[in-house]
């Protein structure tokens, strides 16, 4: 923010807090307007971000931007989605505590393409191993899945998602992303079955009926148009030019297959959506998806069981009921399959480390509804933004009384709307109209939509928040039908047609309907419809009552953790780039809070800094503290505001920070500032003139003095590095030395290591001209007592080493064991020793044998090779060319070829007289380059180059795989595309093919 000071007349303000008029909505929208214009679309008010659609692509969210945000304070840069990304990241890794983001605004103002933000940052700047890399797909790709079946277009949103979701990123230790967790709230059920002109249903049903493939939907029973289903058609805007089905169909498939759903769930999951669909047009032909006999399924929607004391009686429905029947059982397979794809990609996420975890989490719910119709889904929707206000004011108010407490400034209180009242008018027990609905949809008789109206005049007439059309006044009554009721909400009246209420609270589906669902064959609509589940004749839980429950809960989540804000505008209804609507941007002002945060930020100071960042910045201002101040950065700052003049009132001096009480302030520093840099600049360019004139002497005595400098301080920092490596060694070699008789652990490891490798060097010096010079031979250290016997032995065997000399007949069954052990490490030797970077290093370690035993190899393999003798083999992983996936293998060597094998089926062999040429990378990956550059029928031209080898993926398209040394074993796929082998040594055997 400090950095763009200068740019505010042409481009507003960063921050809301530093305006002047804070109490004025115009002051607010100027700034607003003005930013948006400039296309700068991101504000701060303290730490919480406004963000308004630009409705156009901008170049600003690229790897290059994410890049430049990390690490950075939060004000350094302009503000940016990514600024606040960082920000919650950093403190939660140096805090180590819990936080959230909460993302609010109105249907269309961008909810979801933050959250999708947010995650795409996260997955960029989180550390990268191949387990983390799987998480990351998965938590992005979540997100594709998740609004196929919960996101619909709407008059006012292409792509609204109809259900609120709260997810959380969980974080270990070290920043990297290990799991998550998926809650989701209130999907709008009624949308399978009805949906207003101009909206469509959810988005799947359109992308399998568009893109699905041809023998998909022939064993689905579908037509590629969606004309011919009436679920689909009744909002007249089956085709939106913004949306491509076709395209989206294949995003989910490649999803569904990334959060490992298997290709039986995938069939069984489409079924479920085209059972949906013949359902709407009342057609029987849906043994295939659901599993259930037609006959079975026609009784259960056209009859209704009645039990009479011992017999059971089936009652033919009416048309309306048969419909009601038809449509309540769509609606209750359709939502109860999206909570099992929940809690599958929640499997999915599931992190099974169960060590403490930190956790982040985005909360992208449902903005303040208000339509020309609104219906119980609106209220529903419209309470809940009403609680999330109240407890956004609660922790805003919070977090900046603590922050006045820590700093030890005296805190002012705000006033403010408190929307206690219309929380309670909707949610209070017996009175509040939560109660009032449930009630009236359990008591017995003829209970419909307008009793409930009669009995909420009855009880909350009198309420000043509540009105309906026969309790207005006279002016008021014109703009209410008889069925209406307006509730002020403290984002602004809103009116809601109670026709509906009732049935779609109950969302009551006929004990025929289960009955009939549970002799499904279909898995998931077994595990949806369990058996198990309660008949109780005793009505479940109502709708409402359970959503508020799950807004408890979700309560009692974000009150435990540290809360963060972006808040989303929308600036016309038109989706129109450029167009800023000054009425609809203040109504989403007011409603979403962002005036009574912007007071509370304001509760007395402006602009808030740490000593050292003020001090850094403003420095130049005082000739005391310029260029270097030598106290503590409080009495640096102490010194400059009383040489800038600052009077009693105008600043605070805290614990840690310099409170500015008034934005002219800042500015009148910040403008001081500004005409001192240039000074100084025009100082330093006479005074390098000056040098000029004086010759170039001094300049090369200054220079010859910097290089000096510099390079005494490198060899200081080498020598200082040096012996700091070398106390390091002395201490690990006096601790080894102290051990050196216990069992090898992790402190004498490495000092024996250094005595085996020792007693070897010196042997091969002072070996004996004759075997008779027994006396001669040097006396081995305890660790080398069996090897110094067994290399005497083989000495004195002669140049043969054969273990089955007659020294070595009679000998015991391990002693033989570890002859050829020792024989084949001399082999060994001959081979590399000189060849290989590592080689000095692997002398000193056991010789393990990390073969696989023929009885091991699979029968049929063996079968196979009948003919050829295996000579060696061994478990690798091999990765595809194409994204780098493992795959476990087994490596075969044979008398003639080597093969590559998976189970029981052999995928590769390479004859030995095809070989070209070997190259051996580091001690971990070798690669055949054969002479028709030819494997498996598969085009492989492979080039080496230093520390990385290239092949061909296909014509013009290659691959890579990197190498490089590090603290830890790893491969995985880098942030470049290649693959990425780090080793400290050769512990893992792969192959690329």
């Amino acid at each position: 923010m400090e950095a763009s000071l200068t740019a505010r007349d042409r481009v507003g303000i960063q921050d809301f807090v530093l305006l002047d008029a804070y109490m004025s909505e115009n002051a607010f929208l100027d700034n607003l307007r003005k930013r948006f214009h400039e296309n700068l679309i991101y504000t701060y008010i303290g730490t919480l971000l406004v963000s308004v659609n630009p409705y156009k692509d901008l170049d600003i969210y690229s790897t290059k931007q994410m890049d430049t945000y990390m690490g950075v304070n939060f004000f350094e840069l302009p503000p940016h989605i990514f600024a606040l990304a960082d920000n919650v990241f950093r403190t939660m890794l140096s805090e180590f505590n819990n936080h959230f983001i909460l993302i609010s605004g109105e249907s269309g103002a961008g909810k979801t393409e933050a959250s999708k933000k947010i995650l795409q940052f996260y997955a960029v700047s989180c550390p990268s191993t191949r387990l983390l890399n799987n998480v990351r797909d998965r938590l992005l790709l979540s997100n594709p899945v998740l609004e196929a079946f919960g996101n619909a277009k709407t008059l006012k949103n292409d792509n609204s998602s109809r259900f609120g979701k709260y997810m959380d990123i969980q974080f270990d230790h070290q920043g990297g992303a290990v799991g998550g967790h998926i809650l989701s709230y209130l999907l709008e059920k009624s949308r399978v079955v009805h949906q207003n002109h101009g909206e469509r249903n959810f988005h799947i049903f359109y992308q399998l009926v568009e893109g699905g493939e041809e023998d998909l939907l022939r064993w689905l029973g579908l037509e590629r148009n969606c004309q011919h289903y009436s679920y689909l058609v009744q909002g007249r805007c089956a085709k939106v030019s913004s949306i491509n089905d076709k395209s989206e169909w294949k995003t989910v498939r490649k999803a569904l297959s990334v959060i490992e759903f298997n290709e039986s769930d995938t069939e069984h999951l489409f079924g479920i959506i085209a059972s949906v669909l013949h359902l709407g047009n009342i057609k029987f032909e849906t043994d295939q998806l659901l599993g259930i006999p037609a006959q079975v399924l026609q009784r259960g929607l056209t009859h209704r069981k009645i039990e009479a004391k011992e017999e059971e009686v089936f009652t033919p429905f009416s048309v309306d009921h048969a419909v009601y029947a038809r449509d309540a059982l769509a609606k209750a397979i359709y939502g109860r399959t999206f909570n099992w794809l929940v809690n599958k990609i929640n499997e999915s996420l599931a992190n099974k480390d169960s060590s403490r975890k930190t956790v982040i989490g985005l909360l992208d719910i449902y903005g303040f509804e208000v339509f020309n119709v609104n219906s119980f889904e609106q209220f529903c929707i419209n309470y809940c933004n009403e609680k999330l206000q109240q407890l956004f004011i609660q922790l805003t108010l919070k977090s900046e009384q603590e922050e006045y407490k820590m700093e030890g400034i005296e805190w002012e209180p705000v006033p403010y709307f408190n929307n206690k009242i219309i929380c309670d008018l909707v949610e209070e027990k017996y009175r509040g109209i939560i109660s009032l609905l449930d009630e009236e949809c359990l008591r017995p008789g003829e209970a419909t939509d307008l009793t409930l109206l009669e009995k909420m005049e009855e009880k909350i007439g009198g309420h000043p928040h509540f009105v309906t059309h026969k309790l207005a006044d006279q002016k008021t009554r014109k703009t209410l039908d008889r069925g209406d009721f307006r509730l002020l909400h403290y984002a602004g009246e809103v009116t809601y047609c109670v026709i509906g209420f009732l049935d779609k609270n109950n969302d009551l589906l006929y004990r025929s309907g289960k009955e009939v669902m549970r002799q499904s064959k279909n898995p998931i609509i077994q595990h949806c419809f369990p058996s198990t589940e309660p008949d109780s004749k005793k009505r479940p839980e109502t709708v409402v009552t359970q959503f508020k429950g799950s807004l408890v809960g979700l309560t009692e989540i974000l009150m435990s953790k540290e809360a963060w804000y972006v808040r989303c505008i929308k600036p016309n209804e038109a989706k129109q780039p450029g167009r800023f609507d000054d009425v609809l941007v203040r109504h989403q002002v007011k409603y979403l809070g962002l005036m009574e945060h912007l007071r509370v930020r304001r509760a007395g100071f402006a602009y808030r800094r740490k000593y050292e960042i003020f001090l850094q910045r403003y420095k130049a201002l005082c000739p005391d503290t310029w260029p270097n101040w030598k106290g503590t950065a409080a009495e640096g700052v102490q010194c400059l505001i009383k040489h800038l003049g600052y009077k009693p009132d105008e600043y605070k001096m805290g614990r840690t920070k310099i409170f500015i009480r008034h934005p002219r302030t800042l500015f009148a520093t910040e403008d001081a500032f500004q005409v001192c840099k240039n000074k100084l600049a025009t100082r330093i360019q006479a005074k390098y003139k000056g040098y000029r004139v004086k010759g170039e002497y001094l300049k090369q005595r200054e220079a010859a003095t910097k290089i000096e400098n510099c390079w005494r301080g490198l060899m200081a920092r080498k020598e200082r590095e040096k012996r700091a490596w070398a106390v390091k060694v002395i201490k690990k070699f006096i601790k080894g030395f102290m051990t050196r008789n216990q069992p090898a652990c992790i402190d004498n490891s490495e000092y024996l290591a250094y005595v085996r490798q020792n007693y070897l060097a010196r042997l091969k010096e002072n070996l004996p001209k004759n075997v008779l010079e027994k006396d001669c031979w040097l006396a081995a250290p305890p660790v080398m007592q069996e090897v110094g016997g067994m290399t005497f032995s083989q000495t004195a065997a002669g140049k043969r080493r054969s273990c089955e000399s007659s020294n070595v007949k009679g000998k015991g069954k391990g002693e033989n064991s570890s002859c050829k052990t020792l024989q084949l490490k001399l082999e060994t030797s001959s081979m590399f020793k000189g060849k290989k970077e590592n080689y000095p290093f692997s002398v000193c370690r056991p010789f393990l044998d990390t073969r696989i035993g023929e009885e091991d190899v699979n029968l049929k393999v063996l079968q196979m090779v009948h003919h050829e003798h295996i000579k060696y083999s061994v478990p690798v992983v091999k990765y595809d060319r194409n994204g780098f996936r493992p795959r476990l293998r087994q490596l075969i060597f044979t008398q003639e070829a080597a093969y590559l094998v998976e189970e029981a089926k052999i995928k590769q062999r390479i004859d030995y007289s095809s070989l070209k040429d070997l190259v051996l990378q580091c001690d971990y990956l070798f690669e055949a380059l054969t002479k028709l550059s030819v494997i498996a029928n598969k085009q492989n031209c492979i080039k080496v180059v230093q520390g990385s080898v290239r092949f061909d993926i296909q014509p013009g398209r290659e691959g890579f795989v990197d190498f490089k040394s590090g603290q830890e074993s790893m491969v995985y796929r880098a942030k470049n595309g290649h693959l990425m082998v780090v080793s400290v040594k050769s512990k893992h055997h792969f192959t690329t093919m």
